[in-house]
């Protein structure tokens, strides 16, 4: 898949996110790179056949100070290669990419992993729901 091909993913993917989600994202740049580097995979003792889809690079809001002021954008990276790896077609992608932008946008909010599974658990109900 060219990376023009996945950004259309991404744009799919971000309109299935929750409403929530979205009104609320600031200054968050999404990024893309090929596949995540082998130091950051050992650093965080993720190996194969696991990988990593994305990753949340920033300050939760929940941890800035009251007064933080301008600031470069917090960052969602996502790797492409893994997904379109594990992917079972385009559609599948796009799945994956809202349920990996939930996840480290929920990183972002300053969510736990438990209420990050919550929603993300909600999302594939919902999706499961508009399928029907």
């Amino acid at each position: 898949m060219t990376r023009e091909a996945f950004a259309a993913v991404i744009e799919e993917a971000l309109a299935l996110i929750p409403e929530k989600f979205r009104e609320a994202m600031r200054n968050i740049a999404i990024l893309v790179d090929d596949e995540p580097p082998a130091a950051l995979l050992a650093e965080m003792e993720i190996e194969p056949p696991d990988t990593l889809y994305g990753l949340y690079l920033g300050t939760p809001l929940t941890e800035r100070p009251w007064g933080d002021g301008n600031r470069e954008p917090d960052q969602v990276v996502l790797y492409q290669r893994p997904i379109e790896e594990d992917a079972i077609d385009d559609d599948d992608a796009v799945m994956m990419v809202a349920e990996t932008l939930i996840h480290e946008v929920g990183h972002y909010f300053g969510l736990s992993e438990e209420e990050i599974q919550e929603i993300e658990d909600t999302f594939w109900a919902e999706q499961e729901g508009s399928t029907e």
